[in-house]
């Protein structure tokens, strides 16, 4: 039988283990073309889409692999995969980008959705009144977020079962 304190010393190591893994590879091990491509409409969209989340969820087996080896976690096939696909899902859903988008509006959230971009009524601007270029922006903070809360549901699923 797994302690309460082991499941919960498990939880943590694989959400960290996640996190990291989803940061390289959404920013790492997605190509350039995935990146550009997953939000168009129809199947250019939906398999650059695909493909993002196929790297992505590789890279996270593989670190979770290694986290086992290293840590001596004791995790289950059944809640790796539960775990990792309802991640691998969600991934996909929000990475489409007018889902996201639409999630924004209809929380409220669309001008700071728009943060960031021309689009919003206070964007950044050169002196010359163009565009700056700036570092993130509120779709960005908003994707991350969605991701990261999904992390969290796929490690408490991988931890617990």
């Amino acid at each position: 039988m797994v302690s309460h304190t082991e499941t919960i010393a498990t939880f943590a190591a694989v959400f960290a283990t996640l996190w990291v893994a989803h940061t390289v590879g959404d920013h790492w091990v997605q190509s350039s073309a995935q990146s550009a491509a997953k939000g168009k409409p129809g199947w250019v969209g939906r398999l650059a889409d695909t493909r993002h989340v196929i790297g992505l969820t590789l890279t996270k087996a593989v670190l979770l692999v290694l986290a086992v080896l290293v840590l001596d976690l004791h995790l289950t096939a059944v809640g790796l995969t539960i775990g990792l696909a309802l991640d691998a899902a969600s991934h996909w859903w929000a990475d489409r980008r007018s889902t996201l988008a639409w999630l924004a509006k209809v929380t409220n959230k669309t001008e700071f959705y728009n943060l960031g971009t021309g689009a919003h009524p206070h964007h950044p601007t050169t002196a010359e009144g163009k565009p700056a270029a700036h570092i993130g922006t509120g779709a960005y903070a908003l994707d991350q977020a969605f991701h990261a809360l999904f992390l969290f549901f796929a490690a408490l699923i991988i931890a617990s079962v």
